[in-house]
Parts: structure tokens; C-alpha cells; sequence
């Protein structure tokens, strides 16, 4: 059954890079905790918008926790209070009557601030296009069944293949480390078959990447695995070390 609650939100505003930011303070009043707190904030944008101020910034585009557009800190946890949940699937009816929510963009020296909440995560993409992919030739495609892979190999490669590449384990690393994000993309190749001729390159490839991006070292406590909203495990990192070595 549907209620209603009042919510104060404290969401970090900065117009531009190099500009100084500030915490503004908004009042949202008996608003449905049927909505998601995507849907508040477009609410609030359209309060903001009539009155002539300049709406929250923040990134968007399924909101069915598939793409990894979204994803800022609330209270100071990624993603917010709910395990295996991006940030557009964080229902209001996960709060209680008159919380006070505190919204801020993932703070990572890898993830420049754009404005307000949004951070340019393109540091992912470029450790990505360094060789996060199998090289195929064009053409024909071959047959599906030609290359058989086991039940329990395929499942193994899926669990890290669902990495959305939200960049919420850079921003509750204190070390601000990618590790779990690539470790989740050469594990999921490195289990199948076509991914074995360029194993080796591969893994040396993107861990060069990620250092040469800014991001830190694995800090090991854990907290990118609590705060993945597709609960990649963190034994993957692990495993991930010694990839480049084999």
C-alpha cells in the first residue's frame, strides 16, 4: 500500500569544474515512496525549472539498474542504503518520514566532477579499449555449438560478465582502485574459450591502464563488493593478480 513521506535533501552543487561547490538544502513534501529517487529528484527539477533556477545534474538512462549510467553517494554509501541496488532502482519507501538524505558525486581523482553529480567516468571505457574485448576476424559467423562450454564455466563467466561498469567500487574504495570493475572484465572473457589466445596480453594490458588512469591499489576491505549492485565477489581480485603472471 502506497504512502507519502517528507524528505530534506542536501545534494552537492557545482556548476563547473574549478568553481567552488556547496551542499544546497531542498524540502520534498508528501511525495509517494512509490517513486525512486530518480523520480524525486526529476519532481525537484521541475519545481526548480518554473522558478527560474538552474535544475540538479545527474546521470541517467534505463533506470532499470541494467546500463550503469547512474550512481552517486547517498549518506555516504554508493548506490544508497539497499544491497544489489543501483541508484535508479533506490525506492522512496526505503526511507522513513522526515530522513534527511545526503546526495554527492563519487569522489575519485580518476572521475573528474562534470557538475552537481555527475563525474566523467571515461577512465572505465579507455581501461576497456586497452584490451578488455576479444580480437575476431570479420566475417561469416560461426556456428553457436562449435565451441563448447560447460554449465559451470558459462555460469562462472555470467556472474562477472553482469559488471555495469557503475564505477560505485572506485568511489567506496578509500583508495579509489578499479580493481574489482577489472577483474570482473578479464575474468569473464579469461573463462571462455575464445577468450584464452590473448589471456596473457590482455591482463597485463588493462592493469596498465588502470594504473596509468589514477586509480589506487586494492585497499582489501572489502567494500566494493558490499556496494556492487550485482554483487560481484571480490575473490575475483584476487584471482585477478595473478592473471598477468601466468
Amino acid at each position: 500500500m502506497s504512502r507519502t513521506v517528507s524528505l530534506t535533501l542536501r545534494i552537492w552543487r557545482q556548476e563547473a569544474p574549478g568553481q567552488p561547490g556547496a551542499f544546497e538544502t531542498y524540502r520534498l513534501e508528501q511525495v509517494c515512496t512509490d517513486l525512486s529517487l530518480l523520480e524525486a529528484l526529476d519532481q525537484l527539477n521541475e519545481r526548480l525549472i518554473i522558478a527560474g533556477e538552474r535544475p540538479v545534474h545527474f546521470d541517467h538512462d534505463c533506470r532499470e539498474g541494467i546500463c550503469g549510467s547512474c550512481g552517486f553517494l547517498v549518506n555516504g554509501q554508493a548506490h544508497g542504503p539497499r544491497a544489489a541496488t543501483s541508484v535508479c532502482q533506490l525506492y522512496l519507501r526505503q526511507f522513513s518520514d522526515g530522513a534527511t538524505l545526503t546526495l554527492e558525486p563519487w569522489r575519485a581523482r580518476a572521475f573528474p566532477l562534470i557538475q552537481d553529480l555527475v563525474v566523467d567516468r571515461s577512465a572505465l571505457d579507455r581501461v576497456i579499449a586497452a584490451g578488455g574485448y576479444c580480437s575476431v576476424n570479420a566475417g561469416q559467423a560461426p556456428e553457436a555449438n562449435a565451441i563448447l562450454v560447460g554449465q559451470e564455466q558459462a555460469a562462472a563467466a555470467f556472474a562477472t560478465a553482469t559488471c555495469i561498469g557503475c564505477g560505485a567500487c572506485v568511489a567506496s574504495c578509500r583508495n579509489a582502485s578499479a580493481s574489482l570493475f577489472v577483474a570482473a572484465k578479464l575474468a569473464h572473457l579469461a573463462q571462455l574459450p575464445q577468450g584464452q589466445p590473448e589471456r596473457r596480453r590482455r591482463a597485463r594490458a588493462l592493469e596498465t591502464q588502470m594504473a596509468a588512469e589514477g586509480f589506487g591499489s586494492c585497499s582489501s576491505n572489502l567494500e566494493c563488493e558490499a556496494v556492487c549492485p550485482k554483487q560481484i565477489s571480490a575473490d575475483w581480485i584476487s584471482w585477478m593478480q595473478g592473471e598477468a603472471r601466468r
